[in-house]
């Protein structure tokens, strides 16, 4: 069936060219012979028959088109004896059309203004595209006064223009009243893309809708309701964007871009479950049926499709590849505690990477994938929390080793970034050097997070002494960074490269003092717990392990003293909290659980009861 189709397609295609040609050359015969009134009737038809094959052929409206509709009224202008060599294209429209009265030109003159309409809409000139029509219609103080009264000028004078009837010189390839319709309908679709835009959001929904309701395609109806949705959306109005890009798919089940859609919204309501489907569908779509090109088979050779193409609309279309949507199933799974699926999800999508399937990793702005690196570190975080600890060990080690060589041996960097005033000459050198050292931050903070999980992986594997030399070679890693800056300033004002290096070395040391614990090495234990006290003040589990160390260590009264202290203090205080200020990588998240105190309740009994005998026993 696909063959027959395309077979079919060609056909079509091939049709086109020859009747473009035949235009083309019948139209150069015209015009080698000097303009006459009584001929210009049929060779301005034959113009806007060759001009609907050209921008047909062409699946877009281009710069030919407007100099052909140039040379036609020019044309007409040397016929009647005037000329207008020197005016510009709008210039030239109103000469025309407030000059030339015969009446066997105006059919003609009003099919080429709405071709002429169609360019300038393409090019996004409402405004020369209603003056044009006010011309067209004679409205120039109706269309003003239902401007004033609210009503959108643009629209009124496009629906006002009556097409004059057609002459029977020769068929038209595509009626001036089809062409009418699709341009009601673009002109709609386009004001309410700038509005959106513009951030104007009723007022684009007023449009979007007022297209929706016109002539179109079912490709284009798919892609005003998507827009709908989008615009519903970022109105506040998640129920609302579900139906209208439910709509997009009942009109195009192939406008995969409204599923994608669908999925942001379910993950804004925080419905997962149909967050989670809704990628599944997407991911199984994009594997069965890649996006293709838009498809230039239609009765009509000028069709809305050519003349929106607005740098909003395609970010809005924009087709997600199969390997964004895994990793979007992977990291949702990974979030909502998926473990399972996480795994599974990561693990195809490395796949990818070790097949070298580069064309199906993105790496551009407007992808959904995080740095690749960062994905392999999230596949580690997911592999642990599913108890595959070597798998986690492995993963990590290819961070590793990727990453060494692109760390310098040692790293200055100021902790917060000062904006100047006014840029100096040497402001570019000054940002490369930023962007540079911020991209070894970077390099430094992955390899640093590797050698975490690995500490992490060997502790769950109950390897002590494993455990300990991976949290040193972090601890040791994140020794190169020299950092200077001006005082204690909020956390808010850090680098983010570096707050996230802060808490990779807080996590290490947790990490490592719990191992020294189990190793019975309590002083270096207690140092560990002392320092990372010293990175967040207050954290309930560094409290809690520094009055566990100093317990071991025999120093309960100490203990208890801290115990109290921390205890008496609000939850949080002072310490950095996860899900406060800025929010930290998504691979960090099992070192965050894991680094939490897990005998919290056996302490407190521990150091109540060592209380309630001291208060008994003064001595």
């Amino acid at each position: 069936q696909a063959a027959r189709c395309s077979g079919a397609g060609g056909a079509a295609a091939r049709e086109v060219r020859q009747q473009q040609g035949s235009f083309r050359e019948l139209l150069l015969r015209m015009r080698a012979l000097p303009a006459a009134l009584t001929t210009l009737p049929l060779e301005l038809t034959i113009l806007y028959n060759s001009l609907l094959f050209n921008m047909g052929a062409a699946d877009s409206a281009i710069e030919g088109e407007a100099e052909g509709i140039r040379q036609g009224l020019l044309r007409v202008l040397e016929a009647c004896g005037a000329c207008g060599q020197d005016l510009g294209t709008e210039e030239l429209w109103q000469k025309v059309l407030q000059e030339v009265t015969v009446e066997e030109l105006q059919a003609p003159l009003h099919r080429l203004g709405a071709l002429q309409a169609a360019w300038w809409l393409a090019a996004s000139r409402l405004g020369s595209t209603a003056g044009l029509f006010r011309l067209l219609s004679n409205a120039e103080d109706q269309g003003r006064a239902r401007c004033s009264e609210g009503e959108n000028e643009l629209l009124y004078l496009l629906k006002a223009w009556r097409v004059p009837a057609e002459g029977a010189s020769l068929p038209l390839v595509q009626s001036a009243e089809d062409l009418k319709e699709s341009l009601c309908t673009a002109a709609a679709f386009l004001q309410g893309l700038q509005e959106l835009e513009a951030g104007n959001f009723p007022t684009a929904l007023s449009f979007l809708q007022e297209a929706a309701g016109g002539f179109c395609s079912r490709r284009v109806l798919a892609q005003i309701y998507t827009c709908l949705g989008c615009c519903a959306q970022r109105m506040g109005k998640p129920q609302t964007a579900l139906l209208h890009l439910k709509r997009a798919l009942q009109a195009d089940f192939q406008c995969l871009p409204a599923l994608s859609h669908a999925a942001a919204v379910y993950h804004e309501l925080g419905e997962t479950e149909a967050e989670l489907q809704a990628l599944a569908l997407l991911y199984e779509a994009l594997e069965k049926n890649p996006p293709a090109p838009a498809s230039s088979s239609s009765y009509l050779l000028i069709r809305i499709e050519l003349f929106v193409h607005t740098p909003i609309l395609a970010s809005l279309l924009r087709h997600h590849r199969p390997s964004e949507v895994k990793y979007l199933l992977a990291q949702r799974c990974l979030q909502d505690g998926r473990v399972a699926d996480a795994v599974e999800h990561y693990l195809d999508f490395l796949a990818l990477l070790q097949e070298g399937l580069q064309q199906q990793v993105p790496l551009d702005a407007g992808s959904a994938l995080p740095r690749i690196p960062e994905v392999f570190l999230e596949a580690a975080s997911a592999l642990e929390q599913a108890g595959r600890h070597e798998d986690a060990i492995t993963v990590c080690e290819e961070v590793i080793s990727r990453t060494t060589d692109l760390i310098p041996r040692t790293l200055r960097v100021e902790e917060r970034l000062e904006q100047p005033e006014c840029p100096s000459p040497g402001a570019g050198l000054t940002g490369g050097l930023l962007s540079q050292k911020k991209e070894s931050l970077c390099c430094l903070a992955w390899r640093a997070a590797g050698y975490l999980h690995q500490g992490w992986a060997w502790a769950r594997l109950g390897k002590s002494k494993e455990a300990v030399t991976q949290f040193s070679r972090c601890l040791g890693d994140l020794l190169r960074v020299q950092l200077y800056g001006s005082g204690v300033e909020p956390t808010e004002s850090l680098l983010p490269e570096v707050e996230v290096l802060q808490k990779i070395r807080f996590l290490s040391l947790i990490g490592r003092g719990a191992q020294f614990l189990e190793l019975e090495r309590h002083k270096e234990a207690l140092l560990d717990f002392q320092h990372s006290l010293q990175i967040s003040p207050g954290d309930p589990a560094a409290a809690s392990y520094l009055v566990q160390a100093l317990w071991k260590l025999n120093r309960k009264q100490e203990a208890a003293a801290h115990w109290q202290k921390f205890s008496q203090s609000p939850a949080g205080e002072d310490g950095q909290q996860e899900g406060q200020g800025r929010p930290f990588p998504l691979y960090l998240a099992s070192c965050l659980k894991q680094a939490m105190f897990p005998h919290g309740e056996s302490l407190a009994r521990s150091v109540q009861d060592y209380l309630g005998t001291t208060s008994q026993d003064p001595s």
